[in-house]
């Protein structure tokens, strides 16, 4: 992949999407195809094929997905189930059969199975059962990761598949019906704060240990990995450190300047007991992620504020 390589990044406007296509254009990539959703729908097979036909993209990054916390997973497990097969298997076919020279998949690492030995490791995948709360997603983003392993396997097609850890920055997903625990918990605690409210409700005991990336060090690794990882196996991206669900809540009440009292409802659902990435595979290539979380919430706080104040000028 050089500068003037077509590169197709597939989910564009996303969290990851659009961190990415950052990242390329910081390095001068600037050959960037990019698709809205009412130009092209990945669900649609015959588009994508037309598509892939007539731009010829050479390198794909396929960050598109249906993503959510929780809840969503388990209001809508239609949609999250059959949107991510479609994606997967509409995006990897047209791709090989049209020529691409290389696709980069992007998993994650609620796909492991949920008492995984912890730090966990590219090969304990499919070694146990699933986490409920979110197995519909887990299911499809496998089968994803498996297509992609056939296609090189039967086809010598160029699939990479990354298992990045929880993600969040700019560009985030901060609706309560839809997010996930971190910034969920940033929009809580700027709410509480500007109500002044006396306490923050935290879902779930408090407990669970999660590792958290700044999706721009993902797009990093994810440009970094296109470049120097060929293999069919999946690859950890991660920043090899983790915390509790109660420390970030407090974190975050210190970032966004929260000081009421935390209530945390046990009544809600944890998710996994401990979900650390083993990233030693990653950091033997030669790269390790750059930012620090309190930094990277500071940045993404910044930015959650920024969209408020346009949507007010907007409204």
């Amino acid at each position: 992949m050089d500068r003037s390589s077509r590169i197709y990044v597939a989910g564009h406007r996303g969290l990851v999407g659009s961190a990415i296509c950052r990242r390329l254009r910081e390095e001068g990539y600037s050959n960037l195809i990019v698709r809205e959703r009412r130009e092209l729908d990945l669900f649609d097979r015959p588009a994508v094929d037309a598509f892939f036909a007539s731009e010829k993209p050479e390198y794909v990054f396929l960050a598109a997905a249906k993503v959510g916390g929780i809840l969503a997973n388990s209001t809508y497990p239609v949609e999250f189930l059959r949107d991510n097969l479609a994606i997967a298997i509409n995006v990897m076919d047209a791709a090989h059969r049209h020529g691409v020279k290389k696709i980069e998949m992007l998993g994650s690492s609620c796909i492991y199975p949920t008492l995984a030995p912890q730090p966990i490791k590219e090969e304990y995948l499919l070694t146990g059962p699933l986490e409920p709360t979110n197995e519909w997603y887990a299911i499809a983003k496998i089968a994803g990761i498996k297509l992609a392993q056939a296609y090189w396997q039967q086809y010598g097609f160029r699939a990479i598949s990354l298992m990045p850890t929880n993600l969040y920055g700019p560009g985030d997903q901060f609706d309560l019906k839809a997010s996930h625990v971190l910034p969920a918990l940033l929009r809580k605690a700027h709410e509480a704060r500007v109500s002044n409210s006396p306490e923050m409700v935290v879902w779930g005991s408090g407990n669970p240990r999660r590792e958290f990336m700044h999706v721009d060090d993902l797009a990093d690794a994810a440009v970094f990995l296109m470049l120097h990882y060929d293999e069919p196996g999946i690859i950890n991206v991660g920043v090899g450190t983790d915390i509790t669900i109660r420390e970030l809540a407090q974190l975050i009440c210190r970032v966004t300047g929260f000081e009421g009292r935390l209530k945390f409802d046990a009544s809600k659902p944890d998710g996994m007991p401990r979900k650390l990435l083993d990233v030693s595979r990653l950091s033997g290539l030669g790269w390790r992620a750059r930012i620090g979380l309190e930094e990277g919430i500071a940045d993404t706080y910044r930015w959650f504020q920024q969209q408020g104040a346009l949507h007010s000028v907007a409204t």
